[in-house]
């Protein structure tokens, strides 16, 4: 099962803009291993629709899935800088701090700062 975690990306965000994102708790329904993803789109409203999306996806997958807290990310491409600020009315604030290890992660050459700043 390990593996099909490792198969699971740990970021998918929209390429440009703010939006609301959701920090991820997946875990394999038959065992102990899990990893932390973060998913962000400005085609969500709320942040409930994020996970409404994920959920079903990973759970085709074999896998589990607990919302960890959500929050907003800030995406400048041209400016190679991301912002992890904000939280979710649903699902409390997530831990920005990982989330920001995460994004710093899977997008190299990238500033990313985060704040508890809710704007």
């Amino acid at each position: 099962m390990a593996d099909i975690l490792a198969k699971v990306p740990d970021v998918e965000i929209d390429p440009e803009g703010t939006f609301k994102y959701i920090l991820l708790r997946i875990k394999a329904k038959d065992g102990d291993a899990f990893k932390h993803i973060v998913r962000g789109t400005k085609s969500a409203e709320y942040h409930n629709h994020i996970f409404e999306k994920v959920s079903p996806a990973m759970d085709a997958l074999g896998l589990e899935c607990k919302c960890l807290g959500g929050g907003k990310i800030e995406h400048n491409s041209s400016d190679k800088k991301i912002r992890v600020f904000g939280e979710s009315t649903a699902f409390g604030k997530a831990d920005h701090a990982e989330s920001a290890e995460k994004l710093k992660s899977a997008f190299s050459g990238y500033e990313v700062t985060w704040s508890d700043d809710k704007k």
